[in-house]
């Protein structure tokens, strides 16, 4: 991966980490306040999950960031990066699990059934992520294996040569 590659990148995440705190520093409370009319346990509910929907979106942009310095210093094909990317794949199953909350709460009320299929069809693309990501895990995997063996093999021939 292009140094300029990332470098987009971590503008990117540089962006949506400051949206998230502008989220979390303005959006939220008003989001409190709006919801005045239901009961306290809708408010802390909703409000809640918009919270730790935030959180989990800021834990993958950490975890992605940490991964991109990984690529940049040729280290990404070792086993530390596991651990980077197992918080991946929790941080997008744990909002896929808000999302589809999120949709339950709304199902009971005044909220049209497509806009809660809408959140469901959300929670399930989240989760499907969470999947893909698990497949990726694997490929990594597979890549540090054949990453050993080849310089098993180098060692081996330069023993010989």
């Amino acid at each position: 991966m292009g140094g300029s590659t990332i470098w987009v990148l971590r503008v990117v995440i540089a962006l949506a980490l400051a949206g998230s705190l502008l989220v979390q520093t303005m959006i939220v409370p008003a989001l409190w306040f709006d919801l005045e009319g239901e009961t306290m346990w809708g408010r802390i509910t909703v409000v809640s999950i918009a919270m730790l929907g935030v959180v989990s979106m800021q834990i993958f942009a950490v975890c992605v960031w940490q991964l991109l310095t990984k690529v940049r210093r040729g280290s990404v094909f070792s086993e530390s990066s596991f651990s980077y990317v197992n918080v991946i794949i929790g941080a997008i199953a744990a909002a896929s699990v808000l999302v589809f909350t999120l949709a339950v709460l709304l199902a009971p009320g005044e909220t049209a059934p497509g806009i809660v299929g809408l959140v469901c069809g959300a929670a399930l693309v989240l989760a499907g992520m969470a999947l893909l990501v698990v497949v990726m895990k694997a490929l990594l995997r597979q890549a540090i294996a054949r990453e050993r063996e080849v310089r098993m093999l180098r060692s081996e021939l330069d023993e010989v040569i």
